[in-house]
C-alpha cells in the first residue's frame, strides 16, 4: 500500500524548470523533459520586462521544439522602476531586481502552485559553477532543488552552443555578439566593469540608456551610489558608467576588462533588501 502511494505520487510530482531564456536552462529543460516526460513538466519563464527581443524568439522557439507552452509571470515592473521604487541602485552584491523580479516572484507562484512534496525544482547551473549551488537549496526549502547539468555527461557552453546549432534553433542575439548570457538585454547590474565595456563597445544605445537611468536615480536618491564600484588606494568607492565609459576611451589600462561578473538571479541568497521598500 506504501508502495503504491508513493508510486502515485511520483507519477503526480511536477518538474518546474526555471526558464530564463538562456542556454543552461534551455538544455536543463530538455534533460528534465526527456527524464520525466514534457507532460510532467513545466517551464516557467520571470519577466524582468528588460529583456532583449530575440529572448522571446529563443522562447518561443524552445515552445516550438519541446511541445510544452512557457508559463510566464511578471511583477510588471523593469529593473529600473524597481531602483527607483525601492530607492536604491542594484549592484553586483545587492539587486533588488534580482529578489523581487525573479527570485520572490518565483517563490509566490511555486508555493500557490504547489506544495513541496508535489514538485521538483531545476535550474541551469553547470558543472563548472558546481559552487553555486549551496544558495538556491537554503532559499528553497524545504522544496527539493536539482541541477541537471551537474551530472554526466558533462556539457559547457561551448558544446551547448554547437547542440543548438544541430537542433535548428538559433543562438540568442546576446550570446551571438559574446555576452556570457542572455538576461535584462545585457544590462545586468551584477555584471562587472568588463561586462558593462563590452555593452559599450556591442550595443552603445544601451549602454548610453543605462547611463542615463544610472544618473537619474543617483540625482533622486540624493547619494553617491553606483552600479559599479572601483578601489583605488585600499579604498573602495562607487563608480558610475559615466566615469567607466570616460576612463576606457582615456585611460583603458586603468580598468579590469576581465571583470565580467554577471547574471545570478536564482543563485545568490534570497536575503531581506538593505533599502527602502
Amino acid at each position: 500500500m506504501i508502495h503504491n502511494e508513493r508510486s502515485e505520487q511520483q507519477a503526480n510530482m511536477k518538474h518546474i524548470v526555471f526558464f530564463s531564456g538562456g542556454l543552461g536552462s534551455f538544455f536543463t529543460a530538455k534533460r528534465v523533459i526527456e527524464r520525466h516526460g514534457k507532460e510532467n513538466t513545466i517551464l516557467l519563464f520571470t519577466d524582468t520586462k528588460t529583456e532583449d527581443k530575440d529572448l522571446y524568439r529563443f522562447l518561443n522557439d524552445a515552445e516550438q521544439y519541446f511541445g510544452i507552452p512557457i508559463t510566464y509571470i511578471s511583477d510588471g515592473r523593469d529593473i529600473w522602476q524597481v531602483f527607483e521604487d525601492v530607492n536604491f541602485i542594484g549592484n553586483s552584491r545587492v539587486a533588488p531586481c534580482t529578489q523581487i523580479l525573479k527570485q520572490r516572484l518565483s517563490k509566490k507562484w511555486v508555493k500557490e502552485n504547489f506544495k513541496p512534496d508535489e514538485c521538483i525544482l531545476y535550474l541551469g547551473i553547470d558543472w563548472t559553477e558546481e559552487h553555486r549551488t549551496v544558495a538556491p537549496r537554503k532559499n528553497w526549502h524545504p522544496y527539493r532543488v536539482e541541477f541537471p547539468l551537474c551530472e554526466e555527461p558533462l556539457i559547457d557552453k561551448e558544446d551547448m552552443k554547437r547542440e543548438l546549432k544541430e537542433i535548428g534553433i538559433e543562438l540568442p542575439f546576446l550570446y551571438r555578439l559574446g555576452f556570457s548570457h542572455n538576461n535584462c538585454a545585457g544590462m545586468c547590474v551584477k555584471g562587472g566593469q568588463g561586462h558593462w565595456i563590452q555593452l559599450l563597445e556591442k550595443l552603445p544605445e544601451r549602454f548610453a540608456y543605462a547611463e542615463r537611468k544610472e544618473k537619474e536615480l543617483r540625482e533622486k536618491i540624493g547619494k553617491d551610489v553606483a552600479i559599479l564600484s572601483v578601489t583605488e588606494k585600499g579604498v573602495k568607492r562607487p563608480m558610475t558608467l559615466e566615469e567607466l565609459r570616460k576612463k576606457y576611451k582615456k585611460e583603458p589600462k586603468q580598468l579590469d576588462l576581465f571583470d565580467i561578473g554577471g547574471c545570478g538571479c536564482f543563485v545568490d541568497d534570497d536575503e531581506p533588501i538593505t533599502c527602502e521598500i
